[in-house]
C-alpha cells in the first residue's frame, strides 16, 4: 500500500493511506542506517510504501519514494547534521510577527534562502495584526515593501479577529503547504481559524521572555476541508543553514541574483569588488540594506 507520512515521532510514523485511513507504522531497520546526515530518515510529506500484515495493529514502512523537494535546517544540537522539516511541498509560509514575539529579519531571510535553495515557493504571513499599533503598522508596511520588492508575497492575518483568514484558506486549497515560524507566532491558532474542525495544540506566550511556549512537539500534517494539506511545525528559535557554498548564496537572494549580470565580474560576491550592481542597488534603494546585511551574515557563517 502507498501513503503519505502525516506525523513522525522517530520511533513511530503515522501514514495516511490512499483511502484516507491513518495507519501507525514502524520504520524498517535499514532506513535507520541511511541518510545519516539527517536526524530523521523519514519526513512529513514523504510518499511511502507500507506493508500491513494481517492481524497486526500497525504497519511497516518499506520504501520511501524519491522526494520532489524538501526543506531542511541545521539540527539544534548537532551542528553538522540536518533535520528535514517536510518534503514534497507546494508552498512554504513563514508565520511572522513584529511583536509578542518579534520575528527578526535575519530569521525571515534564512528561511527564505533555504526555500529558494530547495526550489520551494515561499511567502510571508504577518500574523497577530490585532495587536499592532500605528507604529507597528508602519513598520509592517516598510518590511512588506522590502520583501515584495525581492519577489515575495506578503499577507496579513489575525487569527483572533479573522482578518485575512479567508484569503489564506483559498491559497491553501488543493495544495500541500508548510507553516513555520517562532513559537508564539500563532501558527496553530491560524490553522484553527482556517479550518475550525481541526484541533492543533495552541500555546500561550511566556510573559517573562515574550516567547511562545512550545506546544507542537512534532511536525504534523493536517487535511483541510478544502482538500488541501497543511504541515504545522514545532516553533523554531533559530533557522540554521547547512550545506551552503559561499559562492552560491547570492543566488538565493532573488533581487541580488537579478543584478549579477550587471556586475563587472561574473563571479562577483557583492562584497569588495568594484562596479558591483548590488552595492549600487543599495545606494539607489533597489536592494534593501537589511537584506544585504542578512546576506553578509549568512556569508560569514558559511
Amino acid at each position: 500500500m502507498e501513503g503519505i507520512v502525516v506525523k513522525s515521532t522517530g520511533s513511530w510514523t503515522l501514514v495516511r493511506l490512499q483511502d484516507g485511513t491513518i495507519l501507525e507504522c514502524k520504520l524498517k531497520g535499514q532506513f535507520r542506517m541511511q541518510n545519516i546526515k539527517h536526524t530523521n530518515p523519514v519526513a512529513i510529506g514523504d510518499r511511502v510504501q507500507v506493508e500491513h500484515l494481517r492481524g497486526d495493529s500497525h504497519g511497516m514502512v518499506t520504501q520511501i519514494r524519491p522526494r520532489e523537494n524538501y526543506i531542511i535546517r541545521k539540527a539544534t544540537k548537532l551542528s553538522k547534521v540536518s533535520h528535514i522539516i517536510a518534503a514534497n511541498l507546494d508552498h512554504a509560509y513563514l508565520i511572522a510577527t513584529l511583536a509578542q514575539p518579534r520575528t527578526s529579519n535575519g530569521f525571515i531571510d534564512r528561511f527564505l534562502v533555504t526555500a529558494e535553495a530547495y526550489f520551494i515557493p515561499a511567502s510571508i504571513i504577518f500574523n497577530k495584526l490585532d495587536i499592532y499599533d500605528q507604529e507597528l503598522l508602519q513598520s509592517l508596511d516598510d518590511l512588506s515593501a522590502i520583501y515584495e520588492n525581492a519577489g515575495y508575497q506578503c499577507y496579513r492575518t489575525s487569527a483572533i479577529k479573522g482578518d485575512g483568514v479567508d484569503q489564506i484558506r483559498e491559497l491553501l486549497r488543493g495544495k500541500v503547504s508548510l507553516f513555520s515560524g517562532h513559537s508564539g507566532a500563532g501558527k496553530s491558532a491560524l490553522i484553527k481559524a482556517i479550518d475550525p474542525a481541526l484541533n492543533p495544540r495552541i500555546g500561550s506566550l511566556s510573559e517573562v521572555h515574550q516567547k511562545g511556549m512550545h506546544t507542537t512537539t512534532f511536525a504534523e500534517m493536517y487535511e483541510l476541508a478544502n482538500k488541501g494539506f497543511i504541515v504545522d511545525t514545532p516553533g523554531i528559535k533559530e533557522f540554521g543553514l547547512i550545506d551552503f557554498e559561499k559562492a552560491e548564496i547570492h543566488r538565493w537572494f532573488p533581487e541580488m541574483d537579478r543584478l549579477l549580470p550587471l556586475c563587472q565580474y561574473k563571479n562577483c560576491t557583492h562584497t569588495h569588488e568594484p562596479e558591483c550592481a548590488v552595492k549600487s542597488g543599495i545606494e539607489t534603494g533597489s536592494v534593501s540594506a537589511l537584506r544585504y546585511n542578512s546576506y553578509l551574515s549568512i556569508l560569514n557563517d558559511s
